[in-house]
């Protein structure tokens, strides 16, 4: 009778395949299929250790004849820390279980484009709490699959935490969690954007050598990857931000220009599917903000028209930001009627579709507005900016 019970723990792992688990071991696929026969002999001792990693289960679960084991070999396999006499088998999830548990996690992606994050965020949690449980009782590439969408599904609420609820200390330690779940799965690229997003804490508190030293963490875990132009590209634009918002403007410039030539050379690498929040018309918003700080109006203004025109509608959180930035744009070049018409139009995609980050730009350019606070124009923004429904949607959230 075959060895039924390392071939059920070998697709519970999702190893779908005798020659996929073969690989993963570095063994010939042979050797595999003689542990699935009806006599399979001892694997070697470096490999049982491995196996039963891989698998999640001891030698005796896994279908091997433990009993009546040499002397001898009972010593090489207390060195291996397995079980000389049969135990119970820990309870494995099938492959199916990482299927199931990515889809859920590719649609919350998905949804942070258009639902609250106050209502999405809860949902978040309870599904990295899911995957919490489901870790202990997966191995092989069923463990590390669920372990990658753990991660993803942690660095989401931490981005809920910092752009959206306005909460660093949280989003930090929730980070933290998506770094430990990439590791889990071993996923550098995964990696590389945890600690590209950690950079952002310090940087908004001004804290430039706390930022640059995530920033290299981050570029040295994307070496260790197939990295693609997105990737690479975006790891510069963050860097840009985060040197903008420490007021190094020139350098920040220099970094986004890098990350346009970047994205103009192309790879053959894929970007990571998680990897939805940037473009290259999401690298001319962040230009645009950038030439916006350094005081290079004119040029801030036609990059973030370009921006403007270029947005898919369907971008709405985006948007907002970009039409607070033109504001802010015309608010500095002394025209308080056109920065509030940009600022109002904010505010009505804001109505649709909240996002901290725009309403924060919005209040940046009420600031810049403030000797024109008797022209109507400014009334009237504050009349929206201050309306019963604007008021309580913020304060809510």
């Amino acid at each position: 009778m075959p060895n039924s019970r390392l071939k059920a723990a070998r697709l519970a792992a999702g190893y779908h395949s005798q020659q996929a688990l073969a690989d993963a071991l570095q063994v010939g696929v042979r050797q595999v299929r003689r542990w699935e026969s009806d006599q399979p002999p001892m694997p070697h001792p470096d490999v049982a250790q491995e196996l039963t990693r891989l698998l999640g289960q001891d030698l005796g679960s896994l279908g091997f004849p433990t009993d009546g084991v040499a002397p001898a070999r009972r010593t090489v396999l207390a060195a291996v820390g397995l079980a000389a006499v049969p135990t119970q088998a820990v309870a494995v999830q099938p492959a199916t279980a990482a299927d199931d548990y990515e889809a859920v996690t590719r649609s919350h992606r998905r949804l942070y484009w258009s639902v609250a994050p106050a209502t999405l965020h809860p949902a978040a949690i309870a599904h990295a709490t899911l995957g919490c449980a489901l870790l202990p009782e997966a191995a092989g590439q069923t463990r590390q699959r669920i372990a990658a969408a753990l991660a993803e599904t942690y660095l989401l609420a931490g981005r809920i935490e910092f752009f959206d609820m306005r909460e660093p200390d949280r989003a930090q330690q929730t980070l933290l969690r998506a770094l430990q779940a990439a590791g889990e799965a071993d996923d550098s690229l995964l990696g590389a954007g945890v600690l590209a997003h950690m950079a952002f804490i310090p940087a908004w508190d001004g804290d430039r050598g706390a930022a640059v030293e995530r920033m290299v963490a981050a570029r040295t875990y994307a070496r260790r990857g197939p990295a693609s132009v997105e990737l690479l590209a975006w790891l510069d634009a963050v860097e840009g931000e985060c040197e903008t918002r420490c007021g190094n403007t020139r350098t920040a410039l220099h970094l986004i220009g890098h990350a346009e030539d970047v994205l103009a050379d192309g790879s053959e690498h894929p970007a990571p599917a998680w990897l939805d929040w940037f473009s290259a018309v999401r690298l001319a918003a962040f230009k645009g903000n950038t030439q916006l700080k350094a005081g290079h109006l004119p040029q801030a203004r036609a990059t973030l028209l370009g921006v403007l025109d270029a947005l898919d509608p369907a971008e709405e959180k985006q948007t907002t930001v970009v039409l607070g930035d033109l504001a802010a744009v015309e608010a500095a070049a002394g025209d308080p009627d056109a920065a509030c018409r940009y600022a109002l139009r904010a505010l009505d995609q804001l109505e649709r579709t909240w996002y901290a980050m725009g309403m924060d730009r919005v209040r940046e350019v009420r600031r810049a507005l403030a000797p024109h606070q008797h022209e109507a124009c400014v009334r009237e923004l504050d009349d929206r900016l201050y309306g019963w429904a604007t008021t309580v949607s913020a304060l809510a959230r």
